[in-house]
């Protein structure tokens, strides 16, 4: 009786520290998250101060044209083929192939029941284009007319619409899906390609000359803001036991 009532309080002590390990683990995890969103918010202000001021502008202007033939300002760095595919990857952050991403991720969750996945996804892709739009319109910063545009563009500038939106869609995505898997090498994997679809979205916006550099680097930071911020709101309410968490 003894042994069999010593077991029976080593497995509830076990079973505590389990859920007190997973319960610490869920909080360092929200932490992180927050922490992250308010230094990508802070690179924001710091950046979009900058650019309010002018004090951005000498080095937009020189970034631009570091990328352009010292002999000719209209011919980018680089063979041909490496303005086609700039031209390619940029299309990966517009609007027509993101919401084909988004659409099909939206009814790949429904179809697996996973509501709560599905439902912050569009929260956070909505969301983001709607941030996107009042930003824009609020700082009103004119497209760079330093070099000829290579790629069509009717929006205004800052912050970048194409580098935001890749990050609040392929890092969404990216966190959702690494999520649902058991090996950490998998996990680190698919982060790391959301990441550099960014990033390689981001610079190909100012290699074709439609974007100061400023305006990719403020898009980069609010949308992975508004990205971590959706994620930590979905990780509150995990905590609280609602079934919005990101799972999938």
């Amino acid at each position: 009786m003894r042994a069999k009532s010593a077991r029976h309080w080593l497995n509830r002590s076990r079973g505590f520290a389990e859920s007190a390990f997973a319960l610490a683990k869920r909080e360092i995890a929200l932490l992180s998250v927050l922490l992250l969103a308010t230094g990508s918010i802070w690179l924001f202000v710091a950046i979009a101060d900058e650019v309010v001021e002018g004090e951005a502008d000498a080095l937009d202007r020189m970034a631009l044209l570091a990328l352009r033939s010292p002999a000719d300002i209209k011919d980018p760095l680089g063979p041909p083929w490496l303005e086609e595919a700039a031209l390619e990857i940029t299309a990966l952050g517009s609007f027509a192939v993101l919401g084909l991403i988004v659409l099909a991720a939206l009814v790949w969750l429904l179809l697996l029941r996973k509501a709560g996945a599905a439902v912050l996804v569009a929260i956070s892709v909505g969301g983001g284009v709607l941030l996107s739009s009042l930003l824009k319109s609020s700082f009103g910063r004119a497209r760079p007319d330093l070099v000829p545009h290579a790629d069509v563009v009717h929006t205004l500038s800052f912050p970048s619409g194409h580098a935001m939106s890749a990050a609040v869609v392929y890092l969404t995505l990216g966190a959702l899906l690494a999520r649902a898997q058991e090996h950490r090498r998998l996990k680190i994997y698919l982060i790391t390609v959301a990441v550099i679809l960014t990033l390689l979205i981001g610079v190909s916006r100012v290699y074709l000359g439609v974007h100061w550099p400023s305006d990719v680097l403020a898009g980069w930071c609010v949308g992975s803001a508004w990205a971590l911020l959706c994620w930590a709101v979905a990780l509150w309410l995990q905590r609280r036991g609602n079934d919005a968490a990101p799972s999938a």
